[in-house]
Protein backbone atom coordinates (compact mmCIF):
# COMPACT_ATOMS: atom_id res chain seq x y z
CA UNK A 1 0.00 0.00 0.00
CA UNK A 2 2.74 2.46 0.90
CA UNK A 3 4.46 1.60 -2.43
CA UNK A 4 1.29 2.56 -4.28
CA UNK A 5 1.16 5.85 -2.36
CA UNK A 6 4.77 6.68 -3.22
CA UNK A 7 4.19 5.91 -6.90
CA UNK A 8 1.05 8.07 -6.86
CA UNK A 9 2.95 10.96 -5.22
CA UNK A 10 5.81 10.71 -7.72
CA UNK A 11 3.43 10.52 -10.66
CA UNK A 12 1.38 13.45 -9.34
CA UNK A 13 4.53 15.53 -8.78
CA UNK A 14 5.72 14.78 -12.31
CA UNK A 15 2.37 15.73 -13.84
CA UNK A 16 2.21 18.91 -11.76
CA UNK A 17 5.74 19.92 -12.83
CA UNK A 18 4.83 19.43 -16.50
CA UNK A 19 1.58 21.37 -16.10
CA UNK A 20 3.41 24.35 -14.60
CA UNK A 21 5.81 24.81 -17.50
CA UNK A 22 4.93 27.94 -19.46
CA UNK A 23 3.88 27.49 -23.08
CA UNK A 24 6.66 27.84 -25.64
CA UNK A 25 7.14 31.46 -26.75
CA UNK A 26 7.28 32.36 -30.39
CA UNK A 27 10.69 33.43 -31.64
CA UNK A 28 10.89 36.15 -34.31
CA UNK A 29 13.71 36.71 -36.78
CA UNK A 30 13.79 40.34 -37.93
CA UNK A 31 15.78 42.65 -40.17
CA UNK A 32 15.74 46.44 -40.13
CA UNK A 33 17.24 48.61 -42.88
CA UNK A 34 17.87 52.30 -42.34
CA UNK A 35 17.31 54.38 -45.49
CA UNK A 36 18.46 57.99 -45.76
CA UNK A 37 17.07 59.82 -48.79
CA UNK A 38 16.35 56.43 -50.39
CA UNK A 39 19.84 54.94 -49.84
CA UNK A 40 20.52 52.19 -47.30
CA UNK A 41 22.99 53.50 -44.71
CA UNK A 42 22.73 50.90 -41.95
CA UNK A 43 21.17 47.54 -41.12
CA UNK A 44 20.28 45.58 -38.00
CA UNK A 45 19.09 42.01 -37.58
CA UNK A 46 18.31 39.66 -34.78
CA UNK A 47 16.28 36.84 -33.34
CA UNK A 48 14.12 37.79 -30.37
CA UNK A 49 11.49 35.93 -28.32
CA UNK A 50 8.01 37.47 -28.10
CA UNK A 51 7.88 39.59 -24.95
CA UNK A 52 11.65 40.13 -24.86
CA UNK A 53 13.62 43.11 -26.19
CA UNK A 54 16.91 43.46 -28.00
CA UNK A 55 18.95 46.67 -28.08
CA UNK A 56 21.80 47.33 -30.52
CA UNK A 57 23.89 50.45 -31.08
CA UNK A 58 25.90 51.26 -34.19
CA UNK A 59 28.47 54.08 -34.30
CA UNK A 60 29.88 55.91 -37.30
CA UNK A 61 32.63 58.48 -36.79
CA UNK A 62 32.74 61.30 -39.31
CA UNK A 63 35.32 64.03 -39.71
CA UNK A 64 34.97 67.35 -41.54
CA UNK A 65 37.40 69.93 -42.79
CA UNK A 66 36.91 73.03 -40.68
CA UNK A 67 38.40 76.42 -40.01
CA UNK A 68 39.87 78.97 -42.40
CA UNK A 69 42.63 76.54 -43.44
CA UNK A 70 40.07 73.81 -44.18
CA UNK A 71 41.89 71.27 -41.97
CA UNK A 72 40.50 67.89 -40.85
CA UNK A 73 38.78 68.24 -37.46
CA UNK A 74 35.28 68.44 -36.12
CA UNK A 75 34.82 64.74 -35.36
CA UNK A 76 31.24 63.59 -34.78
CA UNK A 77 30.02 60.25 -33.45
CA UNK A 78 26.83 59.52 -35.36
CA UNK A 79 25.21 56.79 -33.29
CA UNK A 80 22.01 54.86 -33.79
CA UNK A 81 20.42 52.81 -30.99
CA UNK A 82 17.44 50.57 -31.65
CA UNK A 83 15.40 48.53 -29.22
CA UNK A 84 13.13 45.98 -30.88
CA UNK A 85 10.59 43.86 -29.06
CA UNK A 86 8.19 41.43 -30.71
CA UNK A 87 4.85 41.89 -28.95
CA UNK A 88 2.82 39.29 -30.82
CA UNK A 89 3.57 36.79 -33.56
CA UNK A 90 1.74 34.21 -35.60
CA UNK A 91 1.85 32.90 -39.16
CA UNK A 92 -0.19 35.88 -40.47
CA UNK A 93 1.11 38.90 -38.59
CA UNK A 94 3.94 40.06 -36.34
CA UNK A 95 3.72 43.14 -34.13
CA UNK A 96 6.98 44.85 -33.20
CA UNK A 97 7.61 47.66 -30.75
CA UNK A 98 10.55 49.81 -31.91
CA UNK A 99 12.37 52.57 -30.02
CA UNK A 100 15.05 54.55 -31.83
CA UNK A 101 17.61 57.15 -30.80
CA UNK A 102 19.54 58.71 -33.67
CA UNK A 103 22.35 61.24 -33.80
CA UNK A 104 22.28 62.86 -37.24
CA UNK A 105 24.38 65.53 -38.89
CA UNK A 106 22.74 68.85 -39.51
CA UNK A 107 23.02 69.20 -43.31
CA UNK A 108 23.36 72.99 -43.10
CA UNK A 109 26.94 74.18 -43.74
CA UNK A 110 27.84 76.82 -41.16
CA UNK A 111 30.59 79.41 -41.26
CA UNK A 112 32.13 82.01 -38.98
CA UNK A 113 31.66 85.73 -39.66
CA UNK A 114 34.85 85.75 -41.74
CA UNK A 115 33.89 82.66 -43.76
CA UNK A 116 35.73 79.88 -41.95
CA UNK A 117 34.01 76.49 -41.92
CA UNK A 118 32.41 75.22 -38.73
CA UNK A 119 31.65 71.55 -38.12
CA UNK A 120 28.02 70.51 -38.52
CA UNK A 121 26.03 70.32 -35.32
CA UNK A 122 24.69 66.94 -34.26
CA UNK A 123 20.93 66.56 -34.14
CA UNK A 124 19.16 64.13 -31.83
CA UNK A 125 16.09 62.25 -33.04
CA UNK A 126 14.05 60.01 -30.75
CA UNK A 127 11.18 57.96 -32.14
CA UNK A 128 8.97 55.17 -30.89
CA UNK A 129 6.53 52.90 -32.67
CA UNK A 130 4.38 50.99 -30.17
CA UNK A 131 3.15 48.35 -32.61
CA UNK A 132 4.44 48.15 -36.17
CA UNK A 133 2.48 45.43 -37.96
CA UNK A 134 4.56 43.27 -40.31
CA UNK A 135 3.28 40.52 -42.59
CA UNK A 136 5.79 37.65 -42.30
CA UNK A 137 8.36 37.84 -45.10
CA UNK A 138 7.13 41.26 -46.32
CA UNK A 139 8.76 44.67 -45.81
CA UNK A 140 6.98 47.33 -43.75
CA UNK A 141 8.16 50.95 -43.71
CA UNK A 142 8.18 53.53 -40.93
CA UNK A 143 9.22 57.14 -41.66
CA UNK A 144 11.30 58.57 -38.80
CA UNK A 145 12.19 61.98 -40.32
CA UNK A 146 10.37 63.49 -43.30
CA UNK A 147 13.15 65.74 -44.66
CA UNK A 148 16.82 66.79 -44.29
CA UNK A 149 17.35 63.82 -44.48
CA UNK A 150 14.31 61.65 -45.22
CA UNK A 151 14.92 58.80 -42.79
CA UNK A 152 12.92 55.58 -43.17
CA UNK A 153 13.15 52.24 -41.39
CA UNK A 154 12.24 49.18 -43.46
CA UNK A 155 11.44 46.14 -41.35
CA UNK A 156 10.94 42.49 -42.27
CA UNK A 157 10.15 39.74 -39.78
CA UNK A 158 9.12 36.10 -39.70
CA UNK A 159 8.68 33.31 -37.21
CA UNK A 160 12.02 31.67 -36.51
CA UNK A 161 12.47 27.98 -37.26
CA UNK A 162 12.52 26.40 -33.81
CA UNK A 163 14.94 23.70 -35.00
CA UNK A 164 17.57 26.26 -36.04
CA UNK A 165 17.29 28.00 -32.65
CA UNK A 166 18.07 24.85 -30.71
CA UNK A 167 14.51 24.42 -29.37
Amino acid sequence: MWKTSIVAVLLGTSLLANAQQPPAQQVVQWQLQVLSDGQQIDAFEGTTTVGQARTDTHHRMVQHNVGCKDQPAGNLDLSRTLTISPLRADANEIMLSIDAQETLEDPTARQTDIGCKLPPQPRQVNASHPGLMVTPGQWASWTIVNANPNLVYRVRASLADSVSNGK
